[in-house]
């Protein structure tokens, strides 16, 4: 990496006071470095906090929330089990990421960073001070060793494809390590740095199935209490930490502790709120936010609803063909199923007007497509042309509604002609063609979409498909989802504001077929992957978003599901003895935000 600011590749730009040229491994304060994806890193070189916190919130008290479901393990990294929220809490990595920025990385367990001048790997010097929670030192070994177990046999595949451009890793000395890559890559020595560190020593050659009950040694600010496998997790702060006055943690982490209580049904979870079982509930239904947050709790000032404005990417959300059954392998098909869902009379009967109806897979961001392809997106777009619809050039693509001219009956309409045009054909009440049926079953995980899922099934049935829903166990919701054992299920695809590797885990062809990928729909196409890659290997903010554009007119002109919803901002019930800082970030979850900086009166 060169250390002039005015050197730098046109796709990065680093804020350095010093950095020794000639002696690879000589000690700087990360204070004064940071690192940012195609602009100018927003914290200057001595900055002493992130703006979003409160330096000064006072240490104490705890904080409690729900989690729907259950859990079996405590190895977040694992494909096998399920395991608490709040894992985060005892992970530290090598860098920490800025909540008000597209993708801006600070120093954390590293304290300095060199790329070196090819682009074809990095090397961290780690902070001398980085503890683990039993005192021990962290050292380049464990970092080597942290990304080896999650690459490896029996971690989630995630990580796999993540870092897939990484070659090879080199412990240097007990505090530089050295990664290598593959090819160059814009964003992958800032990915990097997000690995989640553990302590080798404690592994001690054990196998993530030997350590799914064992309490992990922690690298992060907080440690694991007791636990009631699948109903309560408690979080301790270790009053130890090592990090708790970096600028990248100060203000940060101040419950002594966080505790997890698990639920099976969302209408316990409220009545539990109600009861004082727990504090803090971020609120995902807007029938229950509407008409369920009532009562005397809330009259007195004891329970308080709050709106959080956020500008995440809100992604995707929807009913997930799983393309891997025969009945979805058409495009036809899809399409003319998507044409069935009347998400207007959904958003004014059921969610109260709530929603706005999702039309990317970077919603609400500068990254969604919009109107025709023009300028460098037709330009990415052309070479593909013979292997894309002809819409993706000469229509905008839209989400079917029900507003005026338009109406449930047109669209059904043309769904019925799609269906016909393709060879299908009603007979014995049911659409088929060449002896398959289109029947299917929609998993679910909530009973709340039960109510959503029942007018849709009566609009496809007058189409003569027949469909049947269940809502199933969390356990084996999320075994049968790791295994694409489903035919349509919801599925919400989170995106960043800066999209990269973890793409080919979501919509690569080498996922679609790999157990434990987050790649459920089955997306396995020509251009997509192409994308990606170009995605991966973007030389500045612009061109990223240029062919973000692109990947995401591809993936809607594919149909792969039926578009849900989403809200710009989150839904907060709580009780009022807990303070936030006056400066909300602009990208975060409500969740971890308030475990991160709040504080209690």
């Amino acid at each position: 990496m060169n250390s002039d600011q005015n050197k730098c590749k046109p796709s990065l730009v680093y804020q350095l006071s010093v950095l020794f040229a000639l002696s690879l491994f000589a000690q700087v304060c990360w204070a004064s470095l940071g690192a940012a994806l195609g602009y100018e890193p927003k914290y200057p070189k001595d900055f002493k906090h992130f703006d979003y916190v409160n330096p000064d919130a006072p240490k104490g008290g705890v904080f409690k929330v729900s989690a729907f479901g259950s859990f079996d393990n405590l190895n977040p990294y694992a494909l096998k089990g399920t395991s608490p929220k709040g894992m985060g809490l005892i992970y530290e990595s090598l860098v920490e990421k800025s909540l008000d920025e597209p993708f801006s990385v600070y120093g954390l367990l590293a304290d300095k960073m060199v790329l070196a001048d090819d682009g074809l790997s990095v090397t961290f010097h780690l902070n001398p001070k980085a503890r683990f929670s039993n005192g021990d030192v962290v050292t380049s070994e464990d970092v080597k060793f942290s990304f080896e177990m999650i690459t490896g046999d029996g971690a989630n595949p995630f990580f796999k494809y993540y870092y897939t451009d990484i070659k090879s890793v080199e412990a240097l000395t007990a505090s530089d390590i050295k990664f290598s890559f593959k090819k160059k890559n814009s964003e992958l020595h800032m990915v990097v740095g997000d690995i989640p560190i553990f302590s080798k020593k404690w592994v001690n050659g054990r196998t993530f199935k030997e350590l799914i009950t064992v309490k992990p040694v922690s690298s992060g600010p907080y440690i694991v209490g007791s636990v009631k496998l699948g109903k309560e997790i408690q979080y301790e702060r270790n009053p130890n930490y090592w990090a708790k006055d970096l600028p990248v943690r100060k203000g940060m982490y101040n419950f002594d502790k966080i505790i997890v209580k698990y639920y099976r049904d969302q209408t316990v979870i409220l009545e539990a709120l109600k009861a004082g079982e727990f504090d803090f509930l971020a609120e995902f239904n807007s029938k229950r936010w509407a008409r369920s947050h009532t009562g005397p709790k809330y009259d007195s000032g004891e329970l308080v609803k709050t709106i959080f404005k956020h500008e995440n990417n809100a992604g995707m959300q929807g009913f997930a063909f799983n393309t891997r059954r025969p009945i979805f392998k058409e495009l036809a098909v899809r399409k003319a199923l998507a044409l069935a869902f009347d998400f207007e009379w959904a958003n004014k009967n059921l969610f109260y007007n709530q929603y706005t109806r999702c039309d990317s897979y970077f919603s609400n961001t500068e990254l969604a497509s919009t109107g025709l392809p023009t300028g460098d997106e037709l330009a990415l777009l052309e070479p593909f042309r013979a292997q894309l619809p002809e819409s993706v050039f000469t229509q905008a693509w839209k989400p079917s509604n029900t507003q005026k001219p338009s109406s449930l009956r047109t669209n059904l309409r043309t769904a019925k002609k799609l269906l016909t045009e393709a060879g299908w054909a009603v007979k014995e009440g049911v659409l088929q063609k060449n002896g398959v049926k289109i029947e299917f079953e929609v998993m679910l995980s909530s009973k709340a979409f039960e109510r959503v899922l029942a007018p849709y099934v009566k609009n496809l049935k007058k189409l003569g498909i027949k469909v049947s829903y269940r809502t199933v166990d969390g356990s084996l919701y999320t075994r049968r989802m790791k295994d694409f054992d489903f035919d349509m299920t919801v599925v919400s695809i989170g995106q960043s504001l800066s999209p990269g590797n973890e793409l080919y885990d979501s919509f690569h062809s080498k996922a679609a077929n790999t157990p434990g990928s987050r790649n459920y729909i089955g997306v396995s196409h020509p251009v997509i992957d192409a994308l990606i890659d170009q995605i991966v290997q973007a030389k500045d903010r612009q061109t990223l978003i240029t062919t973000s554009r692109a990947l995401d007119r591809v993936l809607l002109s594919q149909e792969y599901l039926v578009p849900n919803w989403y809200v710009d901002q989150h839904r907060v019930a709580m009780r009022g003895n807990y303070t936030q800082p006056k400066t909300t970030p602009l990208y975060y979850a409500i969740e971890s935000w308030a475990m991160q900086t709040w504080w209690q009166k």
